[in-house]
């Protein structure tokens, strides 16, 4: 029984001892003729802190001659930051013959940007297109669209990444440079005749102030002619024109009929008054003869009078218009 129990713990000792201490790495450092000891690895795993991360890492740094510490490294673990990516940086750098310090690329690893990428535009320039798909669309002042593409070549800025806009604004500003320079073009020919004119005034406007990035260039990679904006525009304000006269027609139109219906109305109202006057003068004819105002004969001569005012008129309607004859101007 005693002998079992003295088999479980050392089973158990032998156990914890594998896990504080990786014999494996602590072996590769002592190889790569890294100062590390087991105190430091047992202390890794109290801490926390992953040493199949920190130890190779420190293998890598002492290897490339450069002087970090692997409290620095474990510190930067701590701080939830990416050590393998730090030190593969540093170690790029120092071989492109960059200035980049520990302190730097840890600042840019924990901003959330990836300082291996950095080292690497550094180094070798990309490209970025703006727009990043189609075609960027401007109008000249003669009114023809112009569509244009470019691509921008930049290279990181170590020393603005922190804090510096990203490739999107890149890509705004040198959008905002394309339509600025082709809606100043006086015609959309001037702009097919020399699409460098676009990439001079874009650049020599300092796009990459505040960004992470350093533009080298800009080129118009395409140049397409688009739609008449200007006779389209000249088409809907001729069609609105067109409404709007049409719609002050109406107006016009609806008045004069108002106005005819109106005059008819007053015309009825004329002849009503006409009638009403008419009936009145057989009244008036008896007054006057109660009054001996009016003889008998003076009677005759109003109807004859009435007759043959009455023929004329019907005769009047009745009767075509003359043709008037050439030469006379009665």
């Amino acid at each position: 029984m005693p002998v079992l129990i003295l088999t479980i713990i050392v089973v158990a000792i032998f156990f914890l001892f594998a896990y504080l201490i990786p014999v494996r790495l602590w072996i590769s450092a002592i190889a790569a003729s890294a100062q590390i000891s087991l105190f430091s690895l047992i202390g890794m795993r109290l801490r926390k802190v992953d040493p199949f991360i920190i130890v190779p890492c420190i293998i890598m740094i002492h290897k490339a001659g450069l002087n970090v510490t692997s409290n620095a490294l474990e510190a930067h673990y701590l701080a939830g930051g990416d050590v393998m990516r730090v030190v593969t940086a540093l170690i790029s750098a120092d071989k492109a013959e960059l200035n980049l310090k520990f302190a730097k690329a840890c600042a840019i690893d924990l901003a959330g940007r990836n300082v291996l990428e950095a080292v690497k535009t550094s180094v070798n320039p990309k490209v970025i297109d703006a727009p990043k798909s189609g075609l960027l669309s401007a109008v000249a002042k003669d009114g023809i669209e112009v569509r244009a593409r470019a691509r921008v070549t930049v290279r990181a800025n170590i020393e603005r990444l922190v804090g510096g806009a990203t490739e999107e604004t890149i890509i705004a500003r040198v959008g905002e440079g394309i339509v600025t320079t082709i809606g100043s073009a006086i015609t959309y020919k001037a702009v097919l005749e020399n699409p460098d004119n676009i990439s001079k005034n874009v650049l020599e406007r300092g796009l990459d102030a505040g960004t992470a990035f350093e533009i080298l260039s800009i080129d118009i990679a395409d140049v397409d002619v688009g739609r008449n904006i200007g006779a389209k525009l000249q088409t809907d304000q001729a069609e609105a024109d067109l409404k709007v006269a049409q719609a002050r027609a109406e107006t016009r139109r609806a008045m004069a009929v108002a106005q005819e219906q109106e005059m008819k109305a007053r015309i009825q109202e004329m002849q009503a008054h006409v009638v009403e006057a008419q009936a009145e003068v057989p009244k008036s004819i008896a007054y006057a003869f109660r009054e001996g105002k009016l003889g008998i004969m003076d009677y005759y001569n109003f109807q004859n009078i009435q007759a043959d005012t009455k023929m004329r008129e019907n005769i009047a309607k009745t009767e075509p218009p003359k043709n008037k004859q050439p030469g006379d101007n009665n």
